[in-house]
């Protein structure tokens, strides 16, 4: 006999659950887990299972028919803005940057800002290693931890209002919802990194003042800054259009990931991308694709209702488990107010440090901060600010769920066939 649930749970959501547990204890092997896990989920649906679009081998592939233009924009975009970053790493800003910093405790707390702003057009990954390379510089290597969360902080908040800031909005985008539905989120991520900043600011000073004047005599490459430019209208353009002129072909070709990379290829004369990062990135973004893929097979129906309790809660699990599978099921399931969404499993993520891409990739650069425990604390902050922006978002704002853009009852699938790029509207 064939057990469908457990304890009154899907057998689904044990497996989704082993992978993201298997993820959390072994960081190493994530590609092999994530991967294993993806294709136990499927398999078991194809034998024991069922899909929205059909059963068996034949539904999991119209399931994939589905779902390959959202994965295949994924893919570009993620790729394309690892090369990116290294544009705007190698166009010099960074090192001069510090130059403009101001005295004392302050200092720190505007590196904290840059990063924070950083992060609103570059990956948050991209933002946190440029944050952490910066203070590496003007701290002469002796970082705090409670700063080195602050950085991570700094990078999710900044990126949880720009769906080209994190992995998570990205998603979002992607998958319909409006950026100014998300742009919202930055009333809640400027109040943490105000509370979170400035305490982060005055343990690094207290630990190692900046030293300033170094790079005094560096220049910006303008042909790398313009290429960064270029790269980010592409897909803002390709974005527009999809959302308006051309709607109604936007879900036959990954129009977003395409315009990203041929802007890449176009300008590849110019200045030469570093090609290097891309087996290392595709690794990477495989990885997340298979979350996605597996999160994408959840029977939604079984989660709790969305609300902004359920909300609040996936920013204290992202801290745990991988933000990037959460968002897929919240997207999946529909009806939450995505700017609070966007918050808390973006800024959720850093209250530990493995809770985010950018904690992991910071951490690398920084090994003593992976301890959980000092990072708690040392970190605290972090877990304060993210209520305190959290209730600042929902004070001001209020929770406005939107209608879900993908709603089982109008769609024979998961994700049959609608816009790439349907409009989203509050509910009354």
């Amino acid at each position: 006999m064939i057990f469908h649930t457990l304890l009154g749970v899907p057998i689904e959501f044990f497996l989704f659950g082993l992978t993201l547990l298997g993820v959390m204890l072994w960081h190493k092997h994530s590609l092999r887990i994530g991967l294993s896990g993806m294709v136990a989920i499927a398999a078991y649906k194809i034998f024991f299972g069922t899909f929205k679009s059909g059963q068996g081998l034949a539904g999991f592939m119209t399931h994939l028919g589905h779902e390959w233009v959202m994965l295949a924009n994924l893919l570009g975009l993620l790729m394309g803005f690892e090369l990116l970053s290294r544009h705007f790493e190698k166009s010099r800003i960074p090192v001069i940057l510090p130059r403009y910093l101001p005295a004392g405790w302050k200092a720190g707390f505007a590196l904290l800002v840059m990063v924070f702003v950083l992060s609103a057009f570059l990956d948050n990954i991209a933002a946190a290693l440029i944050g952490g390379a910066m203070a590496h510089q003007v701290f002469k290597a002796r970082v705090h931890i409670g700063y080195l969360a602050a950085i991570v902080a700094a990078s999710n908040a900044g990126g949880a209002g720009s769906v080209l800031g994190d992995t998570t909005t990205t998603m979002m985008w992607i998958d319909g919802v409006s950026p100014l539905d998300v742009l919202h989120a930055y009333i809640a991520s400027a109040a943490a990194l105000c509370f979170f900043g400035v305490i982060a600011a005055r343990q690094q000073h207290a630990y190692a003042p900046m030293i300033r004047g170094a790079h005094a005599h560096t220049h910006v490459d303008g042909a790398r800054l313009t290429i960064v430019l270029a790269i980010l209208a592409a897909a803002m353009l390709t974005n527009i259009l999809m959302n308006g002129t051309f709607s109604a072909y936007a879900n036959d070709a990954p129009f977003l990931g395409l315009a990203v990379w041929l802007t890449i290829l176009l300008t590849s004369g110019w200045r030469r991308p570093d090609w290097e990062v891309l087996p290392h990135t595709f690794k990477g973004t495989l990885f997340l694709l298979c979350l996605v893929l597996a999160a994408s097979m959840m029977p939604v129906e079984h989660l709790p209702t969305a609300s902004w309790h359920t909300a609040l809660g996936l920013g204290f699990v992202s801290a745990v488990f991988d933000n990037i599978p959460l968002t897929a099921l919240a997207l999946k399931q529909g009806g939450y107010d995505w700017d609070v969404l966007a918050y808390a499993v973006g800024f959720g993520g850093s209250m530990l440090w493995f809770g985010s891409s950018a904690g992991i990739a910071l951490t690398n650069m920084y090994p003593e901060g992976k301890s959980a425990g000092l990072w708690l604390r040392h970190g605290w902050h972090v877990i304060v600010a993210y209520v305190i922006g959290f209730f600042v978002l929902l004070t001001t704002l209020g929770w406005e769920p939107h209608e879900p853009h993908k709603s089982p009852s109008s769609l024979p699938s998961i994700a049959a066939p609608p816009s790439l790029y349907p409009s989203v509207n509050n509910t009354p």
